[in-house]
């Protein structure tokens, strides 16, 4: 505290010295500013990449076919239900690249497109694209 002698007015005024307090504000939030980790937020994203080609899967990508009367083709050969994560498993054992593509008619049910997705996670598959009319017609 500070005290005013004399002036103007007589008598003494008392006023408070905040210039302390501030640098011990300062002082402070360095401190905090210092010790405070860092926090990592957030989740971990597979940003889409820009497509060089047309859309289309690579040649030797593993597309997962799921028909209109719900049964199952991979690139072209028919496959049962029970037997996907098997032909799956054989097909992905000697590749570095888990990665393959499911297609579904348009008048499916998602159920059946879910369930096939699913199974092709249980056998193996890191990442699983989906294939849409939209990229079809762009081809």
């Amino acid at each position: 505290m500070a005290i005013s002698v004399g002036g103007a007015r007589l008598g003494s005024i008392a006023e408070v010295n905040v210039v302390p307090l501030i640098d011990i504000l300062l002082v402070l939030l360095v401190i905090f500013m210092v010790i405070r980790p860092p926090v990592p937020f957030g989740l971990a994203v597979e940003l889409p990449q820009q497509a060089v080609d047309d859309g289309a899967p690579p040649p030797s990508a593993i597309v997962v076919q799921v028909l209109g009367d719900r049964t199952l083709r991979i690139n072209q050969d028919p496959v049962q239900w029970q037997d996907l994560q098997g032909r799956l498993e054989d097909i992905f054992r000697m590749r570095a690249s888990r990665v393959a593509f499911v297609r579904g008619d348009n008048a499916l049910e998602f159920g059946s497109v879910a369930r096939a997705i699913d199974v092709m996670r249980a056998s193996g598959i890191n990442s699983v694209g989906l294939l849409t009319t939209e990229l079809e017609i762009a081809r």
